[in-house]
């Protein structure tokens, strides 16, 4: 009865509002307030503060300079071996496993289609149809940057406007297509291994969704997708190594992972499973 209760709360909810109006106060650099705020989250969930770059609560002018806080360098040991792809985030795998043709599996019940995920774009969907998914959740005492799995060309950003269900396990389990159905920015790369799709998935309360290359992508929310396309060469070229940052969240949220069929075998995860940044996600197959 509770978990139907926050579920209706959840589409009742004034969703965009109450997120945009959140990212406005976690912007703010308001002293002493914003860093009792600070030391509450550090105990309400357990943040470990000793992997911070900068440990002290007191040191972030705002809340999101809190939470987007970098790792301390050696926290992290990015797995250097060739064969292998490096988890991009700490977290919780909430599934993984093929792709059915164009269905991804969200929670027992519900599926969802991987070209609506992907913008509603078929030659997007393409090379993806069949191939393999990740969906990691990031919990909010998780460090929010997201890096890469393997070495990328960006070939495609995509953003594309949807509800800000939360993405907790529960809405999970109880909300159809929430990952293909809530604002998210899509990242698409060329690879050693062909292409990957890295999917930034927005949620309640989530303040900003940001790339290494284009900065801040939301807000402002558009009503429309919009699609850019990147050169393999020149000024607006980019490309970024395995290991390295491609993005973040303000707040925290979910990634999905696409790859195409025959590529790789993921490590031994299964849902519920803890990631930490760069220990071994897959073995390349191809």
């Amino acid at each position: 009865m509770l978990d139907s209760l926050k579920i209706a709360l959840q589409y009742a909810t004034p969703k965009h509002l109450l997120s945009r109006l959140v990212g406005t106060l976690a912007a703010a650099e308001a002293g002493v307030v914003t860093t009792a705020i600070i030391k509450l989250f550090i105990k309400q969930y357990k943040v470990d503060m000793s992997e911070a770059l900068d440990a002290n609560p007191e040191s972030y002018a705002s809340f999101n300079a809190f939470f987007t806080r970098e790792l301390k360098t050696g926290v992290r040991t990015i797995c250097d071996d060739n064969k292998q792809l490096a988890l991009p985030v700490d977290g919780a795998v909430s599934q993984l496993g093929d792709i059915r043709h164009d269905a991804i599996f969200q929670a027992k019940g519900h599926d969802y289609s991987l070209t609506t995920l992907l913008g509603g774009k078929p030659e997007v969907a393409q090379p993806f149809l069949d191939g393999k998914f990740a969906t990691i959740y990031l919990s909010p005492k998780d460090y929010h940057r997201i890096h890469m799995p393997i070495d990328g060309q960006l070939t495609d950003m995509i953003y594309v406007p949807g509800e800000l269900f939360s993405v907790s396990p529960l809405t999970a389990e109880r909300v159809p297509g929430l990952f293909a159905r809530n604002e998210r920015v899509v990242a698409i790369f060329d690879t050693q291994i062909g292409k990957m799709a890295m999917v930034l998935v927005g949620a309640t309360i989530v303040a900003s969704i940001e790339t290494k290359w284009a900065g801040t992508v939301s807000p402002p929310a558009g009503k429309n997708v919009q699609h850019w396309q990147y050169p393999s060469a020149g000024d607006n070229a980019v490309f970024i190594e395995k290991g390295e940052e491609m993005g973040l969240f303000k707040l925290g949220s979910t990634i999905v992972a696409c790859f195409e069929s025959d590529t790789i075998e993921f490590a031994s995860l299964s849902a519920g499973d803890v990631t930490r940044l760069g220990d071994v996600f897959a073995t390349i197959t191809k």
